[in-house]
């Protein structure tokens, strides 16, 4: 993804906060929008055009406010597609939250029309060799083996060549938390092929159902470790919340370490942490 950098935008007037935020056009000239209805109108227009990821109904830009008693406040938005971005400010009211996550996802969306931002051979090796690099330290820290989850990456890049990163953003998703999950270490020792794991999980949805799956199986493993005095809910819900808070802040996509966030959350209902209970 490219992410602009959060100097490149202008305080807005405070006469018209409420409504509209400054940004910069690419001539450096200084232009106020409505950036919520902005993005709101730039995906309605993609789908109109019939080059929305989004089908059916589709096109929906969907706002999730954080609930808070008190500021900071924070909002996320998922795009069509499945990409998701956050307030990445500190913001003193819910309607600034909003506007921060819309602002950062608008930069996202018309960075993502260059045709640099289309799944190609190139982009594919880049992705792959960042992807690796990523995996190397959490699968030391899990004792994992992340050859299985680079290779499905791999696959299914190429199997998506010609569409643009946000367009493929909840299908990479699934199999990121499939290989977090260990779920595709568990395929590959059912001697399930690459192609017949993508070719599934292409046409299934990250829905609640999946969430609700990854999330017993998480209780699961909490109650596991709680029988011989372990635990593994606590640790890595703390480590799935402070990527979370990192990618918001820093203006990067965040719909892994935010799924991530919530099956764990999920799970922890279903079977509390040891030293809660």
């Amino acid at each position: 993804m490219v992410y602009p950098e959060a100097s490149r935008w202008g305080a807005p007037d405070a006469a018209l906060a409420p409504l509209y935020d400054d940004v910069y056009r690419a001539d450096g000239v200084l232009s106020t929008v409505n950036v919520v209805e902005a993005l709101q109108e730039f995906w309605q227009v993609k789908a109109a055009r019939g080059s929305g990821a989004a089908g059916g109904g589709g096109a929906l830009v969907i706002y999730e406010s954080v609930p808070a008693a008190h500021p900071p406040y924070v909002c996320y938005v998922t795009l069509p597609g499945g990409a998701c971005f956050g307030s990445f400010q500190n913001c003193p009211t819910k309607a600034e939250a909003r506007r921060s996550a819309a602002k950062i996802a608008l930069m996202n969306s018309v960075f993502n029309e260059h045709e640099s931002r289309r799944i190609t051979e190139h982009f594919i090796e880049k992705a792959v060799a960042e992807a690796r690099a990523s995996f190397a330290g959490d699968a030391a820290a899990h004792h994992q083996d992340p050859s299985a989850g680079i290779a499905a990456f791999r696959f299914m890049l190429e199997a998506n060549k010609g569409r643009t990163m946000l367009e493929f953003q909840e299908l990479m998703t699934v199999f990121q938390l499939l290989h977090w999950n260990g779920s595709l270490r568990a395929m590959r020792e059912r001697q399930c092929s690459r192609q017949e794991v993508v070719a599934h999980y292409s046409a299934r949805a990250l829905d609640d159902a999946m969430r609700e799956q990854m999330a017993r199986e998480w209780a699961a493993r909490e109650r596991e470790a709680a029988s011989t005095a372990g635990g593994v809910l606590r640790g890595e819900l703390a480590r799935a919340e402070r990527e979370l808070r990192a990618a918001r802040l820093a203006a990067r996509e965040l719909r892994f370490p935010k799924e991530k966030r919530d099956i764990l959350l999920q799970a922890a209902r279903l079977a509390p942490p040891q030293q809660q209970q």
